[in-house]
């Protein structure tokens, strides 16, 4: 399975290895290095990464690649996953996961990675497990064991070990029981200039904090289950019982986890809560061109749109931009010609809007189609999908 881990910043640095079955040479890091080099943004180094001796396996999180090594092939995403799994891992234990953190913690690193794998396999991956078994560092804990050199391994193994609901440690306790689930929805859309929906499909996940005392088992219903595409869940879930009835049926952990991950696919009618009306000219035989572009809501009803930013990417024959925004602050980078736009929150009554003129270089040719305009938003309690649960 896996035999080594490497984790490398974005300057291509390897801060951290980590091997299991046989030490791995970090030389075996060259052909990841190639393939950095040929990609443009770190996002789009590929994921697998054959080499003559082993495959390389790699996700990009916190600006760090996770890269793991293997010799033998094996289905990819198990391996991806696992990684994703780490890094949250990871997060969970010291609440971000970045380099100074993982180097400032790299006993516990060492300990939790041990934990995870045993001889190269999946382990001890569950979150409460894992506290149990390594305690999450503390200042407190860190003075002690400088002082008496002890470690933050538990003594005794985890009682969820034992069971038939790894996931859950045994008794649990707690005096106000409580169990929040968060809904987080992004949707990806296109539309024409005409306002027209090309394609709009829906990624989203729950998200469960769980603080209930004993062994709960939990029942969680929706409104419209056959919206939900690949869904992916926890294994708490019962899934043979999601197959029969569409209902959700579990023993939580304890904590916060990810109950399912799903999709909404561009078959079902997605309705866009936002919509920009553009104006953007460039006259023939003239060194200036037009530019006004306005956001505004549209079935939200009654949500207020938070955190818009709006990006473009101009033709390269515009040479500056002079424009007045009435909400929010914009910049133009005449290097990379990306336009950027921070709208903040936006009033109903006021809508934002962005106007000014464009300056051309002088003799180049009208440019043959506008430039796209990207849209970022969030709108808080607020479920696009419509599938509503509960």
């Amino acid at each position: 399975m896996i035999h080594s881990l490497f984790l490398i910043n974005s300057s291509g640095d390897i801060f951290l290895e980590k091997h299991w079955k046989s030490v791995v040479s970090r030389s075996v890091c060259d052909y990841f290095f190639e393939a950095q080099e040929r990609a443009t943004e770190a996002e789009n180094v590929p994921p697998v990464i054959p080499t003559p001796h082993h495959y390389l396996l790699s996700v990009y999180r916190h600006k760090i690649f996770f890269v793991a090594v293997i010799q033998t092939e094996v289905p990819p995403l198990f391996v991806i996953e696992f990684l994703h799994r780490v890094v949250d891992t990871f997060q969970d234990y010291f609440g971000v996961c970045s380099e100074p953190v993982i180097k400032d913690n790299v006993v516990v690193v060492y300990e939790v990675l041990e934990e995870m794998l045993d001889n190269g396999f999946p382990l001890a991956t569950e979150s409460n497990i894992l506290k149990e078994l390594i305690k999450p560092p503390t200042i407190l804990r860190t003075v002690v064991n400088t002082i008496t050199g002890s470690t933050n391994v538990g003594d005794q193994l985890p009682t969820g070990q034992l069971s038939v609901v790894p996931w859950r440690r045994t008794g649990v306790k707690y005096t106000n029981n409580e169990a929040y689930f968060d809904v987080i929805e992004e949707i990806d859309a296109i539309i024409d200039k005409s306002g027209s929906t090309i394609t709009a499909e829906i990624q989203g996940v729950i998200d469960a904090c769980v603080k209930l005392t004993g062994m709960p088992d939990l029942t969680l219903s929706f409104m419209n289950p056959r919206l939900l595409d690949d869904v992916s869940f926890h294994p708490c879930v019962r899934f043979k019982r999601w197959e029969s009835e569409r209902i959700l049926s579990f023993i939580p952990p304890d904590g916060n986890f990810r109950l399912l991950s799903y999709h909404v696919s561009a078959q079902n009618l997605v309705a866009i809560p936002v919509y920009v009306k553009h104006n953007i000219s460039f006259r023939d035989s003239s060194s200036l061109g037009r530019f006004e572009i306005t956001v505004g809501p549209k079935q939200t009803m009654g949500k207020t749109i938070e955190g818009v930013i709006v990006t473009s990417q101009m033709p390269k024959g515009v040479l500056n931009m002079s424009l007045t925004p009435s909400q929010g602050t914009h910049t133009f980078d005449p290097v990379t010609k990306m336009l950027s736009w921070d709208v903040g929150k936006i009033n109903p009554q006021k809508l934002p809007s962005l106007k000014g003129t464009m300056s051309l270089q002088a003799g180049a040719s009208k440019p043959d189609e506008n430039p796209t305009i990207n849209l970022h938003f969030k709108i808080q309690q607020l479920a696009i999908s419509g599938y509503s649960e509960l």
